[in-house]
């Protein structure tokens, strides 16, 4: 639908639609480059935005913010994360459940910095094979840190397409 009248659209139609809400309407997130910034050639910190997905799997942005926040304060780079203690990590992350992704925070921070030299890969196999991405956060970090194509659905996404039919 366009301009309120039924029509049929393309996926290119709708996908431009959507870009175009999502310039004016974007919900600013402390982790996302805001559309007119990448517009100036500012780019997302990949380490951040894998932050922010990890923390996000079971929790809403109100309640994850602030930990990342702190996350970001306390281990401002990956490989600061990597060098930490797993116990304090862990202590840090009391409060955002799931143990073993923290675990695996940890496990991921480390293979980052002392096999990849500090750089998350940009590409889906690359991401995977890190310690505790799956599908949709390797998408995810690729969409949201290095602007590529990826599929990225969840209920947030569901909910988007089923008001457009």
């Amino acid at each position: 639908m366009r301009d309120g009248n039924l029509k049929q659209v393309g996926p290119a139609e709708i996908a431009s639609d959507l870009l175009a809400w999502y310039d004016v309407h974007a919900r600013a997130m402390p982790w996302r480059v805001p559309p007119a910034d990448k517009l100036s050639g500012v780019r997302p910190d990949p380490y951040r935005v894998w932050l922010s997905e990890v923390m996000l799997q079971q929790t809403t942005v109100p309640h994850a913010t602030p930990y990342w926040e702190r996350f970001l304060k306390r281990w401002p780079t990956v490989s600061d994360l990597a060098n930490a203690p797993r116990d304090d990590v862990l202590a840090a992350w009391a409060g955002l459940g799931y143990y073993a992704r923290a675990r695996n925070l940890h496990k991921c921070a480390q293979k980052v910095a002392f096999e990849l030299n500090g750089q998350f890969p940009d590409d889906l196999d690359g991401l995977l094979a890190l310690p505790g991405v799956g599908d949709y956060t390797a998408n995810a970090i690729r969409a949201a840190a290095f602007n590529k194509p990826a599929s990225v659905v969840d209920g947030n996404v569901e909910r988007v397409l089923t008001r457009m039919t």
